[in-house]
């Protein structure tokens, strides 16, 4: 499953610029692949204008952002992968979203891993091999039903 900080990033950037808001996020920079300017870095921290006239070549892919900036006057390229992503907010009113760390999510299994499974003999498949009913063999063997889960107060 892909994780929801890019899309959650995109939608609130242009949230942002839909509103006249300038938007802004924080980095976390010491996590590997960040690229901006170290001198700027506060905490292992970075904040960064995206507005769209602060910026060129601005993209926003599930994997990174990055973009072209100025600092101090000297042309820089800022890029910064999606798990160093640590808030995107507005400048004017500090309206926005703090990522937390998402666990990691499971990997969507495929026809092809599933394919040792397709082995497996369902119950149903027994009885009809056999030549006996599915249902008479069901209500023979089927035990009572147990009583809904409830919770005792014990003093």
């Amino acid at each position: 499953m892909n994780s929801s900080r890019p899309y959650l990033a995109r939608a609130l950037y242009q949230w942002l610029l839909d509103n006249e808001l300038t938007p802004y996020v924080v980095v976390d920079a010491e996590q590997s692949g960040v690229e901006v300017p170290r001198q700027f870095v506060q905490n292992g921290q970075i904040v960064l204008n995206m507005a769209p006239t602060a910026v060129r070549d601005f993209f926003m892919e599930n994997e990174s952002l990055g973009f072209s900036a100025r600092f101090g006057g000297q042309p820089m390229r800022i890029l910064v992968p999606m798990t160093a992503l640590v808030a995107i907010y507005a400048r004017e009113n500090g309206v926005g979203m703090v990522f937390g760390h998402e666990p990691v999510l499971p990997v969507v299994a495929t026809e092809e891993d599933d394919s040792h499974l397709a082995s497996v003999d369902s119950p149903d498949s027994d009885t009809e091999a056999s030549g006996e009913d599915a249902s008479d063999k069901k209500t023979s063997s089927q035990k009572p039903r147990k009583k809904k889960p409830s919770l005792r107060v014990i003093k």
